[in-house]
């Protein structure tokens, strides 16, 4: 699904554009350095604003790593986190400690996830504990680079070659930039996508990605509700899998929840007829304790986003070799 273009913006786009030259050109002379950690680090990125499922695809590849006995952890900004000191996040915590993609993160995986506004401070922090991991993954990290990669992992779709430029669009870069990935990730059902790679010259490994929903069955009408940057895949996903959207709220991206926000979700399904309301994972995460306040009448469901390598296999060895890891190799 194409984002809506702001075309009464692009005027400001070519003052965008200075801004990319300009960093451009710091990270060239060396004014904008980029620091080294000891172990390798792998990125995980994209070249739009959300939505394009970087954080399912860290998350599957942190666990098939994991499964074939990597020391791997994960290091994030921590978006919307009200702290800016390096911490290693607890599964326990609250998004407001830690950002809701650390924290889903952490919950969904299991392995150590550590955030700071510089991620080289994370791996830092990672890196001090002689028993930690020895493989980085890089949360959203195409264009933080501060910090070396060893791998750069791009998601792309066909929407973002029709895209424009922020703040008219919604490209963090122009699409040309994906010449500095290492892979190219693209959505599983776009495999013409892989065809107009390879015309346009690419010449490196492309991965397609299968985005899946898990939505639970429900009879009856339900309320339905997300903060993420595409609601609207969000909703028709869930009309995709057979369930009747009486209400849909939409809230911004990385919304942060009150009582009086879950007060009018309640009052609006309610009235709909609806027999439940449904979000997304990371909205629960966000949600916090406040998700404990749903009556039995009207049942909060949470919907699981999931992505998965298609040879997955053929994926992670290519990886090890990349990285120099002998296979079967579980020392690190």
């Amino acid at each position: 699904m194409t984002a809506p273009l702001r075309t009464w913006l692009a005027p400001l786009t070519p003052i965008y554009r200075l801004g990319l030259a300009l960093r451009e050109s710091r990270l060239a002379s060396g004014k904008e350095p980029v620091r080294r950690l000891h172990f390798p680090v792998v990125s995980i990125g994209n070249l739009s604003t959300g939505g394009a499922g970087k954080t399912p695809l860290t998350i599957a590849l942190a666990r098939s790593l994991s499964e074939r006995g990597l020391r791997v952890d994960v290091l994030s900004r921590g978006y919307g986190r009200q702290y800016d000191a390096p911490a290693r996040v607890r599964p326990d915590g609250t998004a407001v400690e830690f950002g809701d993609e650390p924290l889903l993160i952490a919950r969904a995986t299991g392995l150590p996830v550590f955030v700071a506004p510089q991620r080289y401070d994370a791996g830092l922090l990672a890196e001090s504990d002689p028993g930690g991991a020895a493989l980085h993954l890089l949360d959203d990290g195409f264009q933080h680079r501060q910090l070396h990669r060893d791998v750069d992992i791009l998601l792309v779709n066909r929407a973002d070659w029709s895209d424009r430029l922020l703040p008219a669009g919604n490209l963090r870069e122009p699409i040309h930039v994906a010449r500095r990935a290492t892979v190219v990730a693209i959505p599983a059902d776009e495999s013409r996508l892989s065809d107009d790679l390879r015309t346009w010259g690419w010449r490196g490994p492309i991965w397609p990605i299968k985005r899946l929903m898990e939505v639970p069955p429900i009879s009856g009408a339900v309320g339905a509700f997300c903060g993420i940057a595409h609601p609207d895949q969000f909703f028709a996903g869930l009309e995709h899998a057979g369930l009747r959207v009486a209400v849909r709220t939409a809230f911004r991206d990385h919304h942060g929840f009150t009582v009086g926000d879950l007060d009018r979700l309640r009052a609006s399904a309610r009235s709909a007829g609806a027999v439940a309301l449904v979000t997304t994972e990371k909205d629960l995460v966000r949600l916090g304790r406040l998700a404990d306040s749903f009556p039995p009448t009207l049942p909060l469901t949470t919907v699981r986003l999931r992505a998965e390598i298609e040879d997955e296999t053929q994926a992670v060895h290519w990886l090890l070799h990349r990285l120099n890891i002998p296979l079967g190799h579980t020392a690190l």
